[in-house]
């Protein structure tokens, strides 16, 4: 179930097992393998990573009834943002800032 959601949800960001590899640092191999289920049982530091990089809770990811994430506009924005290599604090700082 975690690899079709896994593969779900990067088929609707259109990105590719490559891409998802590269900006995660999750193996290729191990991407595809858990995609067609032959590893089920991936540590929650790998989900993590995935979930990052998709823009979604790791919930989303073992939990098909979870929130799906953010629509796609916002999605882009943060995918800009960590590509940009902005951190997660300086982010809350700017978030506060503009309280």
């Amino acid at each position: 179930m975690i690899g079709y959601r896994v593969k779900s949800l990067r088929e609707e960001r259109k990105m590719s097992i490559s891409e998802l590899s590269a900006k995660s640092g999750v193996a290729k191999s191990y991407i595809s393998s858990l995609e067609r289920n032959l590893q089920t049982n991936p540590t929650i530091l790998v989900l993590e990573k995935i979930a990052r990089i998709l823009c979604i809770n790791v919930d989303a990811l073992l939990n098909e009834q979870a929130d799906k994430g953010m629509d796609e506009e916002w999605m882009e924005i943060m995918q800009d943002v960590m590509g940009a290599g902005i951190s997660k604090e300086e982010m809350r700082e700017f978030i506060e800032d503009r309280k």
